[in-house]
């Protein structure tokens, strides 16, 4: 058996699909890998851009390397929880996150409702002022370009005008006063207002539709039909983009439906 077996290669760009069509990933999750900025930031920190989500759960699945993801919530506080190979470590919407450089850092990033972070659900803790601007936020948030020095002092940049707001949350969480964490999350509802028709689509084509498809199966075994199983198929794939400047560091990104495109601008 193993002697007729076909070799499918997953190598960078080759997208073998032997059962043709488009599949998302299972859930229709989104996937990238991602190895932390290895910047120092004006704390003395080295590492991402602070920011949450609004309506995904995030998790880390660590690779290589060590470092740390600090959080803020106005549940538990400031925390700072290890990433170290073989460490899973995931978090709720509303959940202000950072990751941190110690050496090597590499994590694979799992997304709830692949397509959505990508769509907008991602907001920077940028001080309340640009915030406050939506035009404003967008031209701190862009990149001017994918990929050289251009795109690297724009990532850094967005990078530490976050730390900076970031900062002012995480002192005053500190100190027990979460009402600056709780007003950023009110800002940033505000901002992604605009966004939320998009976002429900991507939704109900995605994540609803994948959930939808294994309810279907359910009722279709139910009732003895096993049809389904002879559609089964094989999909590989590799990273089709390498070196994105995403929010936490540098993005290896994969074009599979629903899983992971480049960031606004990026």
């Amino acid at each position: 058996m193993a002697g007729s077996a076909r070799v499918v290669s997953a190598a960078d760009g080759e997208r073998p699909d032997a059962a043709g069509g488009a599949a998302p990933l299972p859930g229709a999750v989104g996937l990238s890998h991602v190895g932390a900025y290895d910047w120092e930031a004006a704390d003395g920190v080295r590492g991402g851009s602070p920011h949450l989500h609004l309506v995904c759960t995030e998790a880390y699945v660590v690779t290589a390397g060590r470092g740390a993801v600090q959080t803020l919530t106005a549940g538990e506080g400031c925390r700072e929880t290890d990433l170290a190979p073989g460490a899973v470590v995931w978090f709720t919407p509303g959940t202000v996150h950072r990751m941190v450089q110690h050496a090597g850092l590499k994590v694979a990033v799992l997304m709830e409702n692949g397509g959505l972070p990508e769509a907008g659900d991602a907001v920077f803790t940028f001080p309340p002022e640009v915030l406050a601007d939506p035009e404003r936020y967008a031209a701190a948030a862009a990149l001017p370009a994918r990929r050289g020095p251009a795109a690297e002092e724009a990532a850094r940049r967005r990078r530490d005008l976050a730390v900076e707001g970031y900062l002012v949350l995480r002192d005053a969480l500190a100190a027990g006063d979460a009402g600056p964490l709780r007003e950023f999350h009110r800002a940033a509802a505000r901002l992604v207002a605009p966004r939320i028709p998009d976002w429900e689509r991507l939704w109900r084509a995605g994540p609803l539709a994948a959930a939808e498809r294994t309810g279907d199966r359910l009722a279709a075994l139910a009732a003895g039909d096993a049809g389904h199983l002879a559609e089964a198929g094989v999909r590989a794939t590799g990273p089709t983009r390498r070196g994105g400047y995403g929010m936490c560091g540098r993005r290896e990104e994969y074009e599979i439906p629903g899983a992971t495109l480049p960031y606004g601008g990026e």
